[in-house]
């Protein structure tokens, strides 16, 4: 049996985004949606607070069962930044997940995975949380990056030379040479007149 080592995927994924509506009906009734089909949504209603009040902490249920991805694209920048359309950026930065809700109309709340570059310029915009930093792991050595081993250090001689590079057990089996007495350079002797070669 062999076992694999997985590594996180490094592919990007869609930012996520959660709408909340309430809609109101021409019988001064309301009713509430959410952008995820399988929530379940009060009835029909004329108790327009109570329909917020259920928005509200519907989209924040949203927002605490969420984790930010860090690998997660922009939402807004694949809505091609719609939501600011006079503040153009480059999305860059950690992913945000975000909040928006605009208080003096009342009708809409959106939970959206944004980035640090469109958070700020989005209205009515609150951050809820930040991706967390993948852990940097030590470095493993893997079966083609093995260990590098650093040889011993050679024995060293007096005068700044070091041992050839030759394993211990040839260092041991060898009898070091004879030492041989310095001899001072030989200077040329003077031919006498009429010495020859």
């Amino acid at each position: 049996m062999t076992t694999a080592y997985s590594q996180p995927s490094t592919e990007r994924v869609p930012g996520r985004a959660w709408t909340v509506r309430i809609t109101g009906h021409s019988d001064r009734s309301a009713t509430v949606s959410c952008s995820t089909p399988a929530c379940r949504m009060p009835p029909r209603s004329k108790d327009l607070a109570a329909l917020r009040a259920f928005a509200a902490r519907h989209a924040a249920a949203h927002a605490r069962a969420a984790t930010v991805r860090p690998r997660a694209w922009c939402h807004c920048g694949s809505q091609r930044c719609a939501a600011h359309p006079d503040a153009r950026t480059h999305c860059a930065g950690a992913v945000l997940l975000i909040l928006r809700h605009d208080a003096t109309v009342g009708r809409v709340w959106s939970v959206e995975e944004v980035c640090e570059a469109c958070a700020p310029l989005l209205a009515h915009a609150t951050v809820l949380a930040r991706a967390a930093q993948p852990r940097r792991r030590a470095a493993q050595p893997t079966a083609a990056q093995a260990p590098v081993q650093v040889p011993a250090a050679r024995p060293g001689i007096p005068g700044g030379f070091s041992a050839p590079a030759t394993g211990p057990a040839e260092v041991e089996g060898r009898t070091a040479p004879a030492r041989r007495g310095r001899r001072a350079p030989q200077r040329p002797r003077r031919r006498g007149p009429g010495q020859s070669r």
